[in-house]
C-alpha cells in the first residue's frame, strides 16, 4: 500500500526560504512514479506548483515559481523535497504533495491535473508573513 507523508511547512517571512518534504512509501524501485506539489487557499482551485518524475528526475514547474522553487528527489529515502525561496505573502496556502503511479504519462501541462494523482499527503500549512 502506498502512503504519502508530508513534513515541514510553517511560518516564514516574505523573501525567506522554506523546505517541505514528501515521503512516499510502498513504491518499488521499478515503479516509474512521479510526485507533485500543489497548493490551495480557501475558495480557490487547487493549483500545481511543481512535479518530479523520480525515475529520471525530470522536473516541471508552474511559471510563477520558476527560478525560486526547486523540486528534488532522494531515491534512497523515497522522499521528494520542495525548496521554496523568495516566498511571497500571496503564496500562503495549504501545500499538498501527491504521487502519480504512472510517471510515464507526464507531458506538457498534464502534471498540473491534480485529479489524476493517485495518492495524497495530509497537507501542510505554509504562511508567508509580510
Amino acid at each position: 500500500e502506498v502512503q504519502v507523508v508530508q513534513s515541514g511547512g510553517g511560518l516564514v517571512q516574505a523573501g525567506g526560504s522554506l523546505k517541505v518534504s514528501c515521503a512516499a512509501s510502498g513504491f518499488t524501485s521499478s515503479d516509474d512514479y512521479a510526485t507533485g506539489w500543489f497548493r490551495q487557499v480557501p475558495g480557490k482551485e487547487r493549483e500545481g506548483v511543481a512535479c518530479i518524475r523520480v525515475s529520471d528526475n525530470r522536473t516541471y514547474y508552474v511559471d510563477f515559481v520558476k527560478g525560486r522553487f526547486t523540486i528534488t528527489s532522494d531515491k534512497v529515502k523515497k522522499t521528494v523535497y520542495l525548496q521554496m525561496n523568495s516566498v511571497k505573502p500571496q503564496e500562503t496556502a495549504v501545500y499538498y504533495c501527491a504521487a502519480l503511479r504512472d510517471g510515464g504519462v507526464l507531458y506538457g501541462s498534464y502534471w498540473m491535473q491534480w485529479r489524476e494523482y493517485d495518492y495524497w499527503g495530509q497537507g501542510t500549512q505554509v504562511t508567508v508573513s509580510s
